[in-house]
C-alpha cells in the first residue's frame, strides 16, 4: 500500500529562470521525500521566462535577452538532460570563435590563448597590436609581482591594473569582462565576479602563470558521461530553436503549478499574524503573500527570486535589506539588424567584436549571430545583434526605436563598412537587469541570508542578485534553495 504524500504549500516569487528552477526541483525533491508540493509561482510580467525571451519570424531564431551558456558549467546541461532537450543543443560554428576589439577605430583580433582576457599564451601576446610595447612589458611585470597577501576582496580593476597594468584593462579586459555585466570594474566586486583570479595569484604568484595552470588543467567534460561529455570541446552553447525552449519546457512540467502571472508580490507575513483562520484551513499556512491586486497567496515555503529592488520592500519589514538595497541594476539593450547575404558585401571570421569606452561608440558590443550560430539564419541573410548601456552610460537605452536603430547602424557602417539597409530591425530594451555586485557583496550576501534563516525560517532568497548572473548560475541557485527548501519542511 502507497505511503499518503504530505501536501505542502510553496510560493516561489519570480518567474524567471531562477525561479522556475526553483519550482521545477521543489517538486521533485518533495516527491522523492513523499511531499506533494502544491506551488504557486507569482509573476508581474504577462509571460514566464524572465530576460529570456526569443523571436521566431521568417526563418531567424532571434534572441532578446541572453543568447547563450558557458558550456562548462554544467547545471543547466543537467536541466536541458531532464527537460528532454539534451538533442537541441548547439554549440558556436568552429569558425566563428575568434573575437575582435575595435582599437582607434580599427577591429584587432583578440590574441590566441586569452582566458576572461588573461594572456595565457605570449607569443600572441606580444604581437598584437592593441597594446604598446610598453602596455605589454608592464603586463609581464604580473610574473614578478609579489602576491598581495590578506583575504579582503578588491575591485576587478585595482587587481587587474595592480596585476597587468593600466593599458591591459582599458583595452583587453574592461570591454571583455565588463561586457559581461555591463558594469564599471573599478565597482564590480573581485569575490563575487571573478574568484579564480585572486586564487591563481595566490596560488601561483602570478595571473598569468595560474590562469595558463587552469587552462591546462582545467575541468574537461571528456571524462564525463551523456551530454556533458558530447560537448567536451564547446565553450559556448545554445538550443537550436532558442533558449525560450527551456522555459517552454519547464513551463509543460510545471502545468500544476497555480500561476498569478501579471501581479506582483507587495507583502509577505507570517500567518499566525492573521485575525483568524480562512474557513477552508488556508491560515494553518506559515506565510502569507499579499498581493497588488488585493489577493493573497498562503506557503509553508516562500522562495524569492524576484530583482533586489523588488525582494528589498518585500523583505524589509522583518530584516536588514541593505544588501539587497547595495545592489545597483544597469539598463542596457539591444538591437538586431537582418540584411540580405548578397547586399551585404561583407564576409565574417569570427563571432564579433568588442568596444571599449574609450573608443566613443554607443555599441558595446557586436556579435554576428549568423556566422557564430548558423542555425539563427537562412542561409541567405545575414544576421546581428549589437549592445547599447552600461554602467555610466544608459542614456541611449530609452531613445526612441528609430533613433537608438540609426545610432547603431551608423556606428556599424563606420566600424565594418557595410552601405545596405537592413531587412528589418529589432529592438529590445532589457530596464535594470544587470546587477553589479560591490565589492565585499560575497560576505554581504552570506550574512543576509544567515539574517534571512533566523527572521523568517522557510523563506529563501535566490537569483541573479546573489551568486553569479548567468543561467548556469541561476539555475545551480534554484536547485540549491529547492533541496534547502525541502529539507527544512521535512524537518518541522
Amino acid at each position: 500500500m502507497r505511503r499518503q504524500e504530505r501536501a505542502v504549500r510553496a510560493a516561489v516569487i519570480g518567474g524567471g529562470i531562477s525561479g522556475l528552477s526553483s519550482a521545477f526541483y521543489l517538486r521533485r525533491f518533495a516527491a522523492e521525500r513523499g511531499l506533494q508540493a502544491e506551488i504557486t509561482i507569482i509573476e508581474p510580467a504577462p509571460a514566464l521566462g524572465g530576460k529570456i525571451s526569443t523571436l521566431r519570424k521568417e526563418g531567424f531564431v532571434i534572441e532578446k535577452g541572453p543568447d547563450s551558456f558557458l558550456a562548462r558549467k554544467l547545471p543547466i546541461i543537467d536541466l536541458a538532460d531532464e527537460l528532454g532537450l539534451a538533442d537541441e543543443l548547439v554549440p558556436i560554428n568552429p569558425s566563428g570563435k575568434r573575437a575582435y576589439i575595435l582599437h582607434r577605430g580599427k577591429l584587432h583580433p583578440m590574441p590566441e590563448g586569452l582566458v576572461l582576457g588573461i594572456p595565457t599564451e605570449i607569443a600572441p601576446f606580444a604581437a598584437t597590436g592593441l597594446l604598446s610595447a610598453g602596455g605589454k612589458l608592464r603586463a609581464a611585470l604580473d610574473f614578478v609581482l609579489p602576491a598581495r597577501k590578506g583575504s579582503e576582496d578588491e575591485s576587478i580593476g585595482a587587481f587587474l591594473e595592480r596585476r597587468l597594468g593600466p593599458q591591459v584593462v582599458e583595452r583587453v579586459a574592461e570591454p571583455l569582462l565588463a561586457g559581461i555585466y555591463a558594469g564599471e570594474l573599478d565597482k564590480l566586486s573581485l569575490r563575487a565576479t571573478f574568484p579564480q583570479f585572486r586564487e591563481a595569484e595566490r596560488k601561483y604568484g602570478s595571473l598569468i602563470r595560474g590562469m595558463r595552470r587552469s587552462r591546462q588543467a582545467s575541468p574537461s567534460q571528456a571524462g564525463k558521461a551523456g551530454t556533458a561529455g558530447r560537448y567536451k570541446s564547446a565553450t559556448f552553447l545554445t538550443f537550436r530553436n532558442g533558449l525560450s525552449a527551456m522555459v517552454e519546457a519547464l513551463d509543460r512540467e510545471l502545468a500544476s503549478a497555480e500561476r498569478r502571472m501579471g501581479v506582483k508580490a507587495v507583502g509577505l507575513r507570517a500567518a499566525a499574524d492573521r485575525a483568524s483562520a480562512d474557513a477552508d484551513g488556508e491560515g494553518r499556512a506559515r506565510y502569507a503573500v499579499e498581493l497588488d491586486n488585493g489577493g493573497t497567496v498562503h506557503a509553508d515555503t516562500v522562495i524569492v527570486t524576484a530583482p533586489a529592488f523588488d525582494a528589498a520592500p518585500l523583505l524589509s519589514p522583518h530584516l536588514d535589506v541593505s544588501m539587497l538595497e547595495s545592489v545597483r541594476y544597469v539598463s542596457v539593450a539591444n538591437v538586431v539588424l537582418a540584411f540580405d547575404k548578397a547586399a551585404f558585401g561583407l564576409e565574417f571570421e569570427g563571432s564579433g567584436f568588442l568596444v571599449p569606452r574609450t573608443e566613443g561608440r554607443q555599441i558595446t558590443a557586436c556579435t554576428w549571430t549568423s556566422t557564430k550560430w548558423l542555425h539563427t539564419s537562412p542561409p541567405d541573410k545575414v544576421l546581428l545583434r549589437c549592445y547599447v548601456g552600461r554602467a555610466g552610460d544608459e542614456d541611449a537605452v530609452e531613445l526612441p526605436d528609430d533613433q537608438l536603430s540609426a545610432i547603431v547602424l551608423n556606428d556599424i557602417r563606420d566600424i565594418l563598412g557595410i552601405k545596405t539597409e537592413p531587412l528589418f530591425t529589432e529592438v529590445t530594451r532589457l530596464r535594470r537587469s544587470m546587477p553589479q555586485y560591490p565589492v565585499g557583496h560575497v560576505e554581504r550576501s552570506r550574512a543576509f541570508k544567515s539574517r534571512l534563516a533566523e527572521a523568517l525560517p522557510g523563506v529563501w532568497a535566490a537569483g541573479a542578485a546573489f551568486d553569479g548572473i548567468g543561467l548556469p548560475d541561476c539555475i545551480r541557485q534554484g536547485k540549491e534553495t529547492a533541496l534547502a527548501a525541502v529539507a527544512e519542511l521535512l524537518s518541522r
